[in-house]
């Protein structure tokens, strides 16, 4: 039975999945389901109560959450070890998990990119205010972050990547990013992985991506 990943194609956190998946080479199936909108599938509920995306199908084991999610493709699957085996680091990618949910999501993404980039992209204006407060609050996770980040590759970096990768895209986000050297330099490592280029969802109106 194949892996197959549910979740709505825009979602900051279906991308975490894929890019976990693409870094274990792992091939799956994937079915759309927005969140968001009136016609989500009636069977969705039973594989996650909560109506969120993603969720994970995968012989018969049905797992959501993205952490969940993510950790058990790392450990279910052959390939490189996206989770450092010394407590310290293991600590470490925690805490850069937890800063990008709690502190970095909200900002960076619903609020800077979401105004800026997507509701445009939809033909919905943008609010100038939500843009400047996530442009003000986006400072203070940078430089948390700033020296936080490492070289390696670990789920930390595909959970907060996948949420920079949307920030970049808006000019405050460029703006911000260019102000923590170490951040950047992270940022230019691990967007040229394959992985950012196959997971790309693209934006409403625009050629879609080819995706698997």
């Amino acid at each position: 039975m194949p892996l197959v990943l549910h979740g709505y194609r825009y979602s900051v956190y279906v991308r975490i999945a894929r890019l976990a998946l693409a870094e274990k080479r792992v091939a799956y199936d994937r079915v759309e389901v927005n969140p968001f909108a009136p016609d989500v599938p009636a069977s969705y509920p039973a594989l996650h109560p909560f109506g969120r995306v993603p969720t994970l199908v995968h012989d018969g084991f049905t797992l959501y959450e993205t952490g969940a999610i993510t950790r058990y493709i790392d450990r279910a699957f052959p390939g490189p070890a996206l989770q450092p085996t010394d407590p310290q680091a293991l600590a470490r990618m925690d805490q850069i998990i937890g800063i990008a949910d709690a502190y970095a999501y909200w900002p960076l993404v619903r609020q800077v990119f979401s105004h800026r980039v997507f509701r445009p992209s939809t033909g919905r204006p943008g609010d100038e205010t939500e843009i400047a407060r996530g442009a003000q609050a986006s400072a203070k996770v940078l430089a948390a972050l700033e020296p936080l980040v490492g070289d390696g590759v670990t789920l930390a970096d595909l959970h907060l990547g996948a949420m920079i990768a949307y920030f970049v895209q808006a000019p405050e986000g460029r703006q911000a990013l260019r102000q923590h050297p170490r951040l950047a330099a992270w940022w230019a490592r691990l967007s040229a992985r394959p992985g950012f280029a196959a997971t790309d969802p693209g934006l409403p109106g625009a050629p879609a991506p080819q995706s698997r």
